[in-house]
């Protein structure tokens, strides 16, 4: 089980932009690998539109995506056109072949009961192969989503959790629910309030524990 503060498992594989070595593709930036069932199903289509569509404000935050599919990278080509042609956006980040399941393995993305065939395989026998993970540049784990095959995943959500998980790493501070940037941020309890005064400036402290304030530039 892969789980936050884990270091993420380095693979090399082929994808649509070549072969890739995981931690070295990574680098210096952040990172979110994200999985889906099968090439050229409906949901999963819009859900590489919407990433696509988002691509300068991946950019804009220091972070590579990156799609995880139990397909070949000739499908993931010929997919990548419907991607294109829905999103109105061309899909310029890597899509990675996992036939083998080595990725999807690694990353404990298969549902508990799995029966997955080499050949004949179905979208409905990978159906949990939907998960996101954000990595930091020290190749950890910041944050993990999990979705059922019929849900399709929110991605301004996970564009709202990638910037909250950089406003918070390395620094006494978490985002309290709903947040956005922009908006005060809670001090961690381990910072005394006379030193978060003097460090942040005037506090907003609604409950001893809940102590919010600027997030410094």
């Amino acid at each position: 089980m892969v789980r936050i503060n884990d270091t993420a498992p380095d693979f090399t594989a082929e994808s649509t932009a070549g072969q890739i070595k995981f931690h070295e593709w990574i680098g210096d930036s952040y990172a979110i690998l994200f999985s889906h069932p099968r090439d050229f199903t409906p949901v999963c289509t819009t859900e590489f539109g919407a990433v696509a569509q988002l691509i300068p404000e991946w950019k804009k935050r220091n972070t590579k995506v990156i799609g995880v599919s139990v397909d070949s990278v000739s499908d993931h080509e010929k997919w990548k056109c419907d991607i294109e042609s829905f999103a109105g956006a061309p899909a310029d980040f890597p899509i990675i072949d996992d036939v083998s399941l080595t990725v999807s393995k690694a990353y404990d993305m298969l549902p508990a009961d799995f029966y997955l065939p080499t050949e004949g395989r179905t979208p409905a026998n990978s159906a949990t192969v939907r998960t996101v993970y954000i990595i930091g540049p020290d190749k950890k784990i910041r944050l993990t989503m999990t979705y059922p095959m019929s849900v399709g995943r929110n991605f301004a959500e996970i564009l709202r959790a990638l910037d909250a998980v950089q406003a918070t790493d390395g620094v006494p501070f978490a985002t309290p629910a709903n947040w956005v940037p922009g908006q005060d941020v809670i001090v961690a309890l381990s910072v005394p309030t006379d030193q978060a005064v003097e460090k942040y400036g005037e506090l907003d402290i609604k409950l001893p524990y809940l102590r919010f304030a600027k997030r410094p530039v």
